[in-house]
C-alpha cells in the first residue's frame, strides 16, 4: 500500500502520512511499511496519520499494537484520565479552557513510555490542537549556563499528597496499603516521608538532559517546567501558595540538591519551548504518533466535543545513574 508523506509548510514535525489511494488501510499500510514509518519517526519526532479508516477504538489499539507492540499501563500519575477501554485512555480530564503546557510523558519517572499515540475520535469546534515542541531544539536554544547547572546538580519533583485536596495518594499508587507505597518508592528511586493524619510527600532525583538511545541525540526531557509553580496561570498559583506556601504544594520543582530555581530561569526556559512549539488542527480519524524522547506535546485551550484517545507504548529506563541529577 502506498501513502504520501509531506512535512507541513514551515514546520518539520509532525511528518504528514497520507492516504493515496481508495486503499485507506492503517494496518495494511503498517505492515508493509512498519521499518520505514518508525525510521521517519525517528528522524521527525511525530507522523500523522491522515484519511485512514481506523475503525475506532479497537482499530486505534490495533494500529498501536501493530507498530509500536502492547500498549502501557499509566501508572504514578500526575493527572487524570479515565479508561476507555484496556490500556486506551481519555486525554488528560482538564477543563477545557485551560492549557496543558509542553511536557515529555512520564520524564519525572525511573521509567517511561518511548512512543505516544494520540486518536482523534471527534474533533474540537475550534483549536484544540495538541501542540508539538523539538526537545533537541529546546536544549540547544537554552543559555548553555543554564544547561550546565541542570547537568550539574539534575532537577528534582517534590509532590505532596494533602487530605481530601488533588489527586490522593491512595489513587496514585492504587493501593490502601503504606507498606506497598513505601516498596514502589524505593523500587522507582523516590523518597518519601509520611505527613501528619493521612498526608505524604514525595522527592524524586532525576536528570534534565538525555540521549536518546536511538539516534543519540541529546534532549531537553523533564518536567521541569511543567511542575514549577510558576507555569501555573496566576490566579490559581497565588490561590495554592495561599492555601499551602511553597513547601507544601501538590508539585514543584528544584534543583536536584533542593536548591530553589530561581523564576528567571523557569521564565527562559518557558519561552525557549514556546518559540520552538507548533501546532496542527485534528481532523476526524487522525492518529498522531509522537516519539516521547524527541517531542514534547500539549494541550490548547478549546470549545466543542474534543475526544482524544491516547496510549503509551515501548517502555525504557536508563541502565545507570549518573550524578545527582536521577538516573
Amino acid at each position: 500500500m502506498s501513502a504520501h508523506r509531506t512535512a507541513p509548510a514551515g514546520q518539520p514535525l509532525p511528518l504528514l502520512v497520507e492516504a493515496e489511494s481508495a486503499d485507506r488501510d492503517a494496518i495494511r499500510l503498517i505492515k508493509s511499511d512498519r521499518e520505514r514509518l518508525r525510521a521517519s519517526l525517528r528522524t521527525h519526532g511525530a507522523l500523522l496519520l491522515r484519511g485512514f479508516d481506523i475503525g475506532g477504538i479497537d482499530g486505534f489499539d490495533q494500529v498501536v499494537r501493530e507498530l509500536s507492540g502492547d500498549p502501557l499501563t499509566y501508572s504514578e500519575r500526575s493527572s487524570p484520565r479515565s479508561t476507555i477501554k484496556g490500556n486506551v485512555y481519555t486525554s488528560t480530564d482538564y477543563p477545557p479552557e485551560e492549557e496543558i503546557f509542553v511536557h515529555n510523558e512520564n520524564s519525572y519517572q525511573a521509567s517511561w513510555p518511548r512512543t505516544l499515540y494520540f486518536y482523534c475520535d471527534q474533533p474540537p469546534e475550534t483549536r484544540g490542537a495538541t501542540p508539538l515542541t523539538d526537545i533537541r531544539k529546546v536544549y540547544a536554544s537554552i543559555d548553555p549556563e543554564v544547561r550546565e547547572e541542570f547537568a550539574r546538580r539534575g532537577w528534582m519533583v517534590v509532590r505532596n499528597f494533602h487530605d481530601h485536596f488533588g489527586v490522593a495518594w491512595r489513587e496514585l499508587f492504587n493501593t490502601d496499603e503504606r507498606a506497598e507505597v513505601e516498596a514502589y518508592c524505593r523500587s522507582k528511586d523516590i523518597e518519601f516521608e509520611w505527613l501528619g493524619g493521612d498526608g505524604l510527600r514525595t522527592r524524586a532525583r532525576r536528570d534534565a538532559i538525555h540521549t536518546h538511545p536511538e539516534t543519540g541525540e541529546t534532549v531537553w526531557f523533564n518536567h521541569i517546567v511543567f511542575f514549577h509553580h510558576t507555569t501555573l496561570p496566576a490566579e490559581v498559583r497565588e490561590g495554592l501558595l495561599g492555601l499551602f506556601g511553597e513547601e507544601d504544594l501538590p508539585t514543584n520543582t528544584y534543583y536536584g540538591d533542593g536548591g530553589r530555581i530561581p523564576d528567571e530561569v523557569t521564565d527562559h526556559l518557558r519561552a525557549c519551548y514556546r518559540a520552538q512549539t507548533v501546532r496542527f488542527d485534528y481532523q476526524r480519524d487522525d492518529v498522531l504518533v509522537v516519539d516521547n524522547m524527541l517531542a514534547a506535546h500539549g494541550r490548547e485551550p478549546f470549545t466543542g466535543a474534543r475526544r482524544i484517545a491516547v496510549a503509551m507504548a515501548e517502555p525504557y529506563a536508563p541502565h545507570a545513574r549518573s550524578g545527582p541529577g536521577g538516573e
